[in-house]
Protein backbone atom coordinates (compact mmCIF):
# COMPACT_ATOMS: atom_id res chain seq x y z
CA UNK A 1 0.00 0.00 0.00
CA UNK A 2 1.34 3.22 -0.88
CA UNK A 3 2.21 5.96 1.73
CA UNK A 4 0.53 9.36 1.53
CA UNK A 5 1.38 12.23 2.30
CA UNK A 6 -0.59 15.85 2.84
CA UNK A 7 1.63 19.03 1.99
CA UNK A 8 0.08 21.90 3.53
CA UNK A 9 1.15 25.31 2.74
CA UNK A 10 1.02 29.21 1.96
CA UNK A 11 3.17 31.16 0.27
CA UNK A 12 2.35 34.82 -0.77
CA UNK A 13 5.63 35.78 -2.37
CA UNK A 14 5.76 32.30 -4.60
CA UNK A 15 9.36 32.08 -2.73
CA UNK A 16 7.68 29.14 -0.56
CA UNK A 17 6.32 27.09 -3.15
CA UNK A 18 9.70 26.72 -5.16
CA UNK A 19 11.13 25.31 -1.52
CA UNK A 20 8.00 23.28 -1.50
CA UNK A 21 8.37 22.10 -5.34
CA UNK A 22 12.05 21.42 -4.59
CA UNK A 23 11.71 18.95 -1.50
CA UNK A 24 8.83 17.24 -2.94
CA UNK A 25 9.82 16.77 -6.45
CA UNK A 26 11.71 13.14 -5.84
CA UNK A 27 8.60 12.50 -3.92
CA UNK A 28 5.95 12.77 -6.83
CA UNK A 29 8.63 10.30 -8.90
CA UNK A 30 8.04 7.86 -5.81
CA UNK A 31 6.21 4.82 -7.00
CA UNK A 32 5.00 4.11 -3.44
CA UNK A 33 4.30 7.33 -2.14
CA UNK A 34 0.88 9.43 -3.12
CA UNK A 35 1.38 13.58 -2.76
CA UNK A 36 -1.70 15.58 -1.64
CA UNK A 37 -1.02 19.17 -1.89
CA UNK A 38 -3.43 21.99 -0.07
CA UNK A 39 -2.52 25.47 -0.73
CA UNK A 40 -4.19 27.45 1.99
CA UNK A 41 -6.10 30.18 0.52
CA UNK A 42 -7.02 33.34 2.45
CA UNK A 43 -11.08 34.63 1.55
CA UNK A 44 -9.84 37.94 1.28
CA UNK A 45 -5.92 37.79 -0.53
CA UNK A 46 -2.94 39.61 1.28
CA UNK A 47 -1.68 41.59 -1.35
CA UNK A 48 1.60 41.61 -2.74
CA UNK A 49 3.91 43.53 -2.74
CA UNK A 50 2.38 45.22 0.69
CA UNK A 51 1.78 49.09 0.89
CA UNK A 52 3.74 50.38 3.65
CA UNK A 53 0.84 50.82 6.30
CA UNK A 54 -0.54 47.66 5.52
CA UNK A 55 2.07 45.44 5.94
CA UNK A 56 3.06 46.99 9.04
CA UNK A 57 -1.24 46.83 10.25
CA UNK A 58 -1.12 43.30 10.12
CA UNK A 59 1.52 42.71 13.09
CA UNK A 60 -0.50 42.76 16.03
CA UNK A 61 -3.14 40.13 14.83
CA UNK A 62 -0.08 38.06 13.44
CA UNK A 63 1.74 38.44 16.82
CA UNK A 64 -1.60 36.96 18.71
CA UNK A 65 -2.33 34.16 16.63
CA UNK A 66 -5.65 35.92 15.75
CA UNK A 67 -7.13 33.55 12.86
CA UNK A 68 -8.55 35.25 9.58
CA UNK A 69 -10.78 33.16 7.31
CA UNK A 70 -9.37 30.50 4.95
CA UNK A 71 -11.18 29.11 2.42
CA UNK A 72 -12.10 25.53 3.39
CA UNK A 73 -9.40 22.42 2.20
CA UNK A 74 -9.83 20.87 -1.20
CA UNK A 75 -8.23 17.54 0.34
CA UNK A 76 -10.59 15.10 2.08
CA UNK A 77 -9.91 15.36 5.92
CA UNK A 78 -11.27 12.16 7.02
CA UNK A 79 -8.66 10.15 5.25
CA UNK A 80 -5.25 9.40 7.12
CA UNK A 81 -2.05 10.89 5.95
CA UNK A 82 1.48 8.67 7.22
CA UNK A 83 3.30 11.83 7.28
CA UNK A 84 1.89 15.46 6.47
CA UNK A 85 4.86 18.44 5.46
CA UNK A 86 3.65 21.85 6.89
CA UNK A 87 5.42 24.69 5.01
CA UNK A 88 5.07 27.97 6.15
CA UNK A 89 7.04 31.55 6.28
CA UNK A 90 7.38 33.87 8.91
CA UNK A 91 5.84 37.23 9.36
CA UNK A 92 6.87 39.06 12.64
CA UNK A 93 8.35 36.17 13.94
CA UNK A 94 5.62 34.46 14.18
CA UNK A 95 4.04 31.57 11.20
CA UNK A 96 2.16 33.38 8.67
CA UNK A 97 -1.62 34.01 9.41
CA UNK A 98 -3.04 31.33 7.16
CA UNK A 99 -1.07 28.88 8.81
CA UNK A 100 -1.95 29.84 12.41
CA UNK A 101 -5.64 30.00 11.44
CA UNK A 102 -5.29 26.13 9.64
CA UNK A 103 -3.66 25.12 13.07
CA UNK A 104 -6.52 26.27 14.99
CA UNK A 105 -9.02 24.50 12.22
CA UNK A 106 -11.39 21.82 13.09
CA UNK A 107 -9.79 20.45 10.14
CA UNK A 108 -5.86 20.81 11.71
CA UNK A 109 -7.46 18.66 14.69
CA UNK A 110 -8.53 16.21 12.39
CA UNK A 111 -5.89 16.06 10.05
CA UNK A 112 -2.97 16.04 12.49
CA UNK A 113 -3.59 14.51 15.26
CA UNK A 114 -1.40 11.40 16.14
CA UNK A 115 0.51 12.14 12.53
CA UNK A 116 4.43 12.23 12.01
CA UNK A 117 4.86 16.33 10.92
CA UNK A 118 7.92 17.88 8.93
CA UNK A 119 7.84 21.37 9.01
CA UNK A 120 9.43 23.74 6.57
CA UNK A 121 10.82 27.22 7.33
CA UNK A 122 11.33 30.07 4.60
CA UNK A 123 12.44 33.00 5.77
CA UNK A 124 14.66 35.83 6.25
CA UNK A 125 16.48 34.26 9.12
CA UNK A 126 14.56 34.72 11.91
CA UNK A 127 12.42 31.54 12.43
CA UNK A 128 13.47 30.19 16.39
CA UNK A 129 9.97 31.70 17.91
CA UNK A 130 8.05 31.24 15.21
CA UNK A 131 8.68 27.61 15.08
CA UNK A 132 8.12 27.88 19.30
CA UNK A 133 4.45 28.76 18.58
CA UNK A 134 3.85 26.14 15.93
CA UNK A 135 5.47 23.36 18.00
CA UNK A 136 2.94 24.56 20.57
CA UNK A 137 0.21 24.05 18.31
CA UNK A 138 1.21 20.68 17.34
CA UNK A 139 1.49 19.74 20.73
CA UNK A 140 -2.04 21.31 21.64
CA UNK A 141 -3.78 18.66 18.21
CA UNK A 142 -1.69 15.85 19.28
CA UNK A 143 0.86 16.09 16.34
CA UNK A 144 4.40 14.40 16.39
CA UNK A 145 7.10 16.94 14.57
CA UNK A 146 9.25 14.46 13.75
CA UNK A 147 11.44 16.73 11.61
CA UNK A 148 12.01 20.37 10.58
CA UNK A 149 13.79 21.87 7.35
CA UNK A 150 14.78 25.68 7.57
CA UNK A 151 15.85 27.59 4.82
CA UNK A 152 17.05 30.79 4.93
CA UNK A 153 18.71 34.30 3.61
CA UNK A 154 22.11 33.74 3.41
CA UNK A 155 22.92 37.60 3.84
CA UNK A 156 24.29 39.67 6.51
CA UNK A 157 21.63 40.76 8.83
CA UNK A 158 22.18 44.15 8.81
CA UNK A 159 21.72 43.39 4.70
CA UNK A 160 18.44 42.06 5.46
CA UNK A 161 16.80 44.72 7.66
CA UNK A 162 16.88 46.16 4.16
CA UNK A 163 16.42 44.47 1.80
CA UNK A 164 13.42 42.22 2.74
CA UNK A 165 11.30 44.96 3.63
CA UNK A 166 12.20 46.74 -0.16
CA UNK A 167 11.16 43.11 -1.79
CA UNK A 168 7.59 43.26 0.34
CA UNK A 169 7.01 46.87 -0.01
CA UNK A 170 8.13 46.58 -4.28
CA UNK A 171 8.05 42.96 -4.96
CA UNK A 172 11.51 43.34 -6.38
CA UNK A 173 14.40 41.00 -4.75
CA UNK A 174 17.41 43.78 -5.70
CA UNK A 175 19.97 44.01 -5.71
CA UNK A 176 19.72 47.07 -4.34
CA UNK A 177 22.14 50.03 -4.45
CA UNK A 178 23.83 49.20 -7.67
CA UNK A 179 24.64 45.95 -5.49
CA UNK A 180 25.52 47.15 -1.84
CA UNK A 181 22.71 45.32 -0.62
CA UNK A 182 22.28 41.84 -1.95
CA UNK A 183 19.29 40.41 -3.54
CA UNK A 184 17.15 39.63 -0.84
CA UNK A 185 15.41 35.70 -0.15
CA UNK A 186 16.65 32.48 -0.11
CA UNK A 187 19.77 31.24 -2.89
CA UNK A 188 18.73 29.60 -5.92
CA UNK A 189 21.34 26.96 -5.21
CA UNK A 190 19.97 26.37 -1.50
CA UNK A 191 16.26 25.79 -2.98
CA UNK A 192 17.58 23.64 -5.56
CA UNK A 193 19.82 21.26 -3.23
CA UNK A 194 16.42 20.81 -0.55
CA UNK A 195 15.25 18.18 -2.70
CA UNK A 196 17.64 16.10 -0.25
CA UNK A 197 15.35 15.98 2.07
CA UNK A 198 12.82 14.46 0.08
CA UNK A 199 15.04 12.08 -1.51
CA UNK A 200 15.37 11.01 2.08
CA UNK A 201 11.77 10.89 2.75
CA UNK A 202 11.40 8.95 -0.39
CA UNK A 203 13.83 6.20 0.81
CA UNK A 204 12.55 5.70 4.21
CA UNK A 205 9.02 6.49 4.75
CA UNK A 206 7.68 3.64 2.42
CA UNK A 207 9.61 0.78 4.88
CA UNK A 208 8.92 2.92 8.12
CA UNK A 209 6.44 2.23 11.12
CA UNK A 210 3.59 5.15 11.25
CA UNK A 211 4.43 4.88 15.24
CA UNK A 212 7.91 5.93 14.61
CA UNK A 213 8.85 8.92 16.04
CA UNK A 214 12.49 9.19 15.01
CA UNK A 215 13.38 11.86 13.17
CA UNK A 216 14.43 11.04 9.04
CA UNK A 217 16.56 13.99 8.38
CA UNK A 218 19.02 13.93 10.98
CA UNK A 219 22.68 14.17 9.63
CA UNK A 220 21.28 16.66 6.55
CA UNK A 221 22.05 20.16 7.89
CA UNK A 222 18.37 20.86 7.96
CA UNK A 223 19.05 23.62 10.43
CA UNK A 224 21.29 25.92 10.99
CA UNK A 225 20.33 27.65 14.47
CA UNK A 226 21.87 31.21 14.53
CA UNK A 227 23.39 31.76 18.35
CA UNK A 228 23.52 35.50 17.97
CA UNK A 229 19.92 35.48 17.37
CA UNK A 230 18.11 33.83 20.18
CA UNK A 231 17.99 36.45 22.67
CA UNK A 232 17.36 38.94 19.61
CA UNK A 233 14.15 37.08 18.75
CA UNK A 234 12.81 36.62 22.37
CA UNK A 235 13.33 40.37 23.18
CA UNK A 236 11.71 41.09 19.92
CA UNK A 237 8.81 39.33 20.51
CA UNK A 238 8.03 40.89 23.93
CA UNK A 239 8.21 44.23 21.91
CA UNK A 240 5.60 42.85 19.13
CA UNK A 241 3.37 41.47 21.90
CA UNK A 242 3.14 44.50 24.18
CA UNK A 243 3.04 47.03 20.91
CA UNK A 244 0.20 44.54 19.04
CA UNK A 245 -1.47 44.26 22.42
CA UNK A 246 -1.55 48.35 22.60
CA UNK A 247 -2.78 48.58 18.56
CA UNK A 248 -5.20 45.65 18.78
CA UNK A 249 -7.10 47.78 22.21
CA UNK A 250 -6.98 50.90 19.73
CA UNK A 251 -9.81 49.22 17.27
CA UNK A 252 -9.66 47.42 14.23
CA UNK A 253 -7.01 47.43 11.46
CA UNK A 254 -6.78 50.67 9.21
CA UNK A 255 -8.91 52.81 11.82
CA UNK A 256 -7.13 56.17 12.27
CA UNK A 257 -6.07 56.41 15.83
CA UNK A 258 -4.25 53.18 15.36
CA UNK A 259 -2.54 53.80 12.00
CA UNK A 260 -1.38 57.24 13.74
CA UNK A 261 0.47 54.66 16.73
CA UNK A 262 1.59 52.15 14.26
CA UNK A 263 3.19 54.75 12.77
CA UNK A 264 4.86 55.64 15.87
CA UNK A 265 5.95 52.58 16.24
CA UNK A 266 7.15 52.56 13.09
CA UNK A 267 9.46 55.40 13.86
CA UNK A 268 10.78 53.19 17.49
CA UNK A 269 11.36 50.19 15.66
CA UNK A 270 13.86 51.94 13.41
CA UNK A 271 15.45 53.85 15.90
CA UNK A 272 15.58 50.47 17.79
CA UNK A 273 17.20 48.67 14.61
CA UNK A 274 19.85 51.43 14.57
CA UNK A 275 21.03 51.98 18.20
CA UNK A 276 19.58 49.01 20.32
CA UNK A 277 20.49 46.36 17.94
CA UNK A 278 24.24 47.22 17.47
CA UNK A 279 24.85 47.50 20.86
CA UNK A 280 23.28 44.43 21.75
CA UNK A 281 25.08 41.98 19.61
CA UNK A 282 28.34 43.51 20.56
CA UNK A 283 27.54 43.08 24.42
CA UNK A 284 26.35 39.07 23.33
CA UNK A 285 29.75 38.95 21.86
CA UNK A 286 31.48 39.98 24.51
CA UNK A 287 29.69 37.37 27.20
CA UNK A 288 29.62 34.74 24.69
CA UNK A 289 32.59 32.93 26.09
CA UNK A 290 30.75 32.91 29.65
CA UNK A 291 28.18 31.51 28.23
CA UNK A 292 29.38 28.55 25.96
CA UNK A 293 27.28 25.72 27.94
CA UNK A 294 23.72 27.89 28.24
CA UNK A 295 23.99 28.72 24.25
CA UNK A 296 25.25 25.22 23.23
CA UNK A 297 21.98 23.62 24.97
CA UNK A 298 19.90 26.39 23.60
CA UNK A 299 21.06 25.24 20.16
CA UNK A 300 20.88 21.58 20.39
CA UNK A 301 16.98 22.53 22.15
CA UNK A 302 16.08 24.80 19.03
CA UNK A 303 17.57 22.39 16.25
CA UNK A 304 15.89 19.80 17.55
CA UNK A 305 13.87 17.80 16.43
CA UNK A 306 16.15 17.07 12.97
CA UNK A 307 19.45 18.68 14.25
CA UNK A 308 22.32 20.68 12.60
Amino acid sequence: MNKRILVIYYSQSGQLTDVVRSITEPLQHAADIELVFECLRPLKPYPFPWPFLSFFDHFPETVYDEPQAIAPLSCATDQPFDLVILAYTVWFLSPAQPITTFLQSADAKQLLHNTPITTVIACRNMWLMAQEKVKQHLSRLGARLIDNIVLTDPTHTAATFISTPLWMLTGKKGPFLNGLIPAAGISVDAIKEASRFGEAIAQQLPTRAFDDSSPILQNLGAVTVSERLIASERIALRSFRLWGGLLRALGEPGTPLRRAVLILYILFLITLIITVVPVSAILKRLCAPLMKKRIAAQRLYFAAPSGE
